[in-house]
């Protein structure tokens, strides 16, 4: 039984952490003006990459990687008013939106939050505009540049972080690099290999998503080398159960509901676990999807009827219940045990 002061623990937590959130995006946004107005005055095109980032944190987002970073460094007992939690924040969730955009790039995606993606606009914009050149060349080349620009802002804000944070932040940005890249290979030689498959989705996503910044904003706060196994575990699994209830989502919600294309995995032949599996069942999936001219429909189809969504759906419980488990005993208040379990649901159970 919760008591009252129980209670007021949890929404103290809650108001903190949502605040700090706030902060964050406050954060974002005010650097972004601060650069709009110094190119501005250069150029008037030398914006453009600015506004690309600024109309991408406008149009939303979870925010899910600040609001780790940030439960973390709650959790080991950092201070809410010292201001580096939130440039953290700000420089996890800029690596996010550099990774964004690179990503609609690899996976040729048309929309974003509802709203054309980068490279689809400058593509647009060039074929309206009559430019010299090949659109889809430029609108690529344009995304590229904006999301490296969006790296260069990341490394900026995370350099107000005490040293003891650069070794995990370093590690966070070469796993996303490695996993987009595995993910490219895997992509192209299509072969089932479900071990492998896994290990991407931790590398590329899992780790990036949770794991990672609850580590960064423990070492931000006071160090506490001694909730690493715990965060560890906890980041592992529940980062992996992020990663495939988006491959769940890809295959079976619609745009609607996701706020970009579904059906991206079957038709970029994306190796998830998912498809691993079902192709592992039924082989004629595996020439369904690299066959000229199939729909996502088809391939979703075939994929329903051999019963590898559910037991996906049962491997990320499995999931939450691991990451809920190795911090039932953190050495943290219960506080944030709880608030770190919730967030575990959340993340593996969100519909869309």
């Amino acid at each position: 039984m919760t008591t009252d002061t129980g209670q007021d623990a949890v929404g103290l937590a809650r108001r903190t952490g949502a605040d700090l959130l706030h902060r964050v995006e406050d954060r974002l946004r005010s650097l972004l003006a601060v650069e709009r107005d110094a190119w501005a005055a250069v150029h008037e095109q030398a914006v453009v990459p600015v506004d690309a980032l600024s109309e991408l944190i406008a149009s939303g987002g979870k925010r899910i990687r600040p609001a780790f970073c940030i439960t973390g460094y709650l959790a080991a007992g950092g201070d809410p008013a010292e201001p580096g939690i939130v440039a953290a924040g700000a420089a996890l969730e800029m690596l996010h939106l550099s990774a964004l955009v690179h990503d609609d790039v690899l996976d040729d995606s048309s929309s974003r939050r509802g709203v054309p993606t980068v490279h689809t606009q400058a593509m647009a914009l060039h074929e309206s505009s009559g430019w010299q050149g090949e659109p889809r060349r430029y609108g690529e080349g344009v995304a590229i540049l904006v999301g490296d620009l969006a790296l260069v802002y990341s490394e900026e804000l995370m350099a107000e972080a005490p040293r003891r944070v650069l070794p995990e932040w370093n590690k966070l940005r070469s796993e996303v690099m490695i996993g987009q890249y595995m993910d490219v290979h895997a992509a192209a030689e299509f072969s089932v290999d479900p071990r492998s498959s896994r290990l991407i989705a931790r590398i590329k996503s899992g780790r990036y998503t949770i794991h990672r910044p609850l580590v960064v904003g423990a070492k931000r706060g006071r160090g506490r080398g001694d909730l690493a196994p715990a965060l560890e575990e906890y980041g592992e699994a529940v980062g992996e159960a992020f990663q495939l209830r988006d491959d769940l989502l890809d295959a079976s919600a619609t745009p609607a509901e996701t706020g970009k294309p579904t059906g991206l995995d079957f038709t970029q032949h994306k190796m998830t676990l998912l498809l691993g599996w079902a192709m592992q069942r039924d082989e004629h999936i595996h020439t369904l999807v690299t066959e000229p001219g199939h729909t996502p429909d088809e391939v979703r189809r075939r994929l329903l009827d051999t019963g590898v969504p559910a037991d996906v759906e049962r491997h990320i419980a499995g999931l939450v219940e691991r990451g809920c488990k190795a911090i039932a005993d953190a050495p943290v208040d219960q506080v944030w045990r709880g608030e770190l379990a919730a967030m575990a649901g959340r993340v593996a159970y969100r519909t869309a």
